[in-house]
């Protein structure tokens, strides 16, 4: 069994957009840029052999903010960036009830099903209480990456960073 890093998008690998202490996702190829020091991040992680697997809520597609055809420009450019193993959206809002949305399980509990990965021996990287319980739901180690959002925690995370490259210490360290 493999072990990967499970990572959110906006705000762990690009800029999120902070309005009124809330983060909202690039609307367009312009407003999406990486973060300082993610690509020298994720190169750690591939050399150490973890499968880098991207795992996103992405409700703008379902509300018509975004379209599917941004997104997937988004995803390419990041793709060209980043060396991922995969990358999983869920485009659904709250109110649509799936198992993929996070904080519900579904896209970890999917991509360890495709790729045999041990979930217990991985990692979840994220900027929301979301990602966190998520991460805890399927059983990974969960890493917040804490950007001061004006919003609480409902799990607790694993470990606390400020950056990609920090939680990367920190999963190199185990």
């Amino acid at each position: 069994m493999k072990r990967a890093v499970f990572l959110d998008r906006d705000g762990v690998l690009n800029r999120s957009m902070v309005k009124d202490g809330r983060p909202y996702a690039p609307t367009s190829l312009d407003e999406f840029e990486l973060l300082p020091g993610v690509l020298e991040a994720v190169a750690s992680l591939r050399t150490a052999g973890f499968l880098l697997i991207v795992v996103t809520n992405q409700p703008d597609v379902a509300t018509g903010a975004v379209s599917g055809g941004v997104l997937d420009a988004i995803h390419q450019k990041l793709r060209a960036w980043v060396p991922l193993d995969a990358i999983k959206v869920c485009s659904h809002v709250d109110q649509d009830g799936c198992a993929c949305r996070k904080p519900q399980p579904g896209m970890l509990l999917e991509a360890a099903r495709e790729w045999s990965i041990d979930l217990k021996r991985s990692f979840m990287v994220g900027d929301r209480w979301r990602d966190v319980s998520a991460g805890k739901a399927a059983g990974c180690t969960t890493i917040f990456v804490d950007h001061g959002y004006a919003e609480k925690q409902v799990d607790a995370p694993d470990f606390v960073v400020t950056s990609l490259p920090e939680a990367v210490k920190i999963i190199l360290g185990n």
